[in-house]
């Protein structure tokens, strides 16, 4: 089996084929076995809370959206020239699913493989901090978090709880509409208001909170005075929906810039799959 660099330059192979009849890249059982393997080895060896440094770009969900991934990269700079931080949600509801991620493993290769997957994804990382100044997560913010060392101290390989700080950091959602903390609809963890985001910018002394989670139309969207902002970046999500896609890059200054990713006409997405 060829090496990672190897796997890398096939996976890339997809920048030649979006204008044309949309090849499918091919990788074995083996070789993404392989893969989720030196994954998770990387992932276990980061810390759980990232300190990352400028220049960066922060991607939000991708969903499986592969030709848009490209997209980000031709936007942003393919790695390993430019650095990037993504925010979760990379399976399940795009280009790359029939009912779901668990039944396309099922399907293309076995229900091995998606264990293989679930392992992986057991040990990423749950939050970042650029330059000290700017928080990213997944979801959002959580009434469990008294400092950052809690987020630091959470132990990989571990399963999402249904309740708690890690939890929270994966579901939990802005409301405009409240202060404090609230019910959230999706039947797990919270909602917050914007004097919850103003409280942890203050405590950690924090410029900007970074999170995901939620389909935006424009692709990003600033909460609380601009003080929070989510990022979504898989335009024509589900191919139900008209949003664009964005990337925000973080200057050296920390200086942050959106590029979007308009949504494309139906026909053409189909020519990307």
């Amino acid at each position: 089996m060829e090496g990672l660099d190897g796997l890398i330059e096939r996976l890339l192979e997809g920048r030649k084929n979006r204008g044309n009849s949309g090849k499918r890249i091919q990788l074995t059982e083996a070789e993404i076995r392989q893969l989720c393997i030196t994954a998770k080895q990387v992932f276990l060896c980061q810390p759980n809370l990232l300190e990352l440094e400028a220049p960066i770009n922060v991607c939000g969900d991708i969903h499986g959206q592969y030709s848009d991934l490209l997209r980000l990269f031709e936007y942003g700079g393919f790695p390993p020239d430019a650095n990037y931080l993504f925010l979760g949600d990379y399976v399940d509801r795009g280009k790359q699913k029939s009912t779901g991620f668990y039944d396309e493993c099922k399907r293309r290769f076995s229900v091995r493989l998606w264990k293989i997957f679930t392992d992986c994804f057991n040990c990423l990382p749950v939050a970042a901090v650029v330059e000290d100044k700017i928080l990213c997560m997944h979801g959002g913010l959580s009434p469990d978090m008294e400092s950052l060392d809690q987020i630091r101290d959470i132990e990989r390989p571990v399963d999402v709880p249904d309740q708690g700080l890690l939890c929270d950091l994966l579901w939990a959602d802005p409301d405009r509409d409240i202060n404090g903390w609230g019910e959230n609809d999706r039947g797990v963890s919270y909602t917050f208001g914007a004097d919850k985001v103003a409280e942890v910018l203050k405590k950690y002394d924090l410029d900007l909170i970074c999170r995901a989670h939620q389909v935006v139309e424009d692709g990003y969207e600033f909460f609380a005075e601009r003080q929070l902002v989510t990022i979504f970046s898989a335009p024509n999500y589900c191919g139900e929906f008209n949003n664009a896609g964005a990337l925000m890059s973080v200057d050296a200054s920390l200086l942050c810039s959106f590029q979007i990713l308009k949504p494309c006409s139906r026909g053409k997405a189909a020519l990307l799959e």
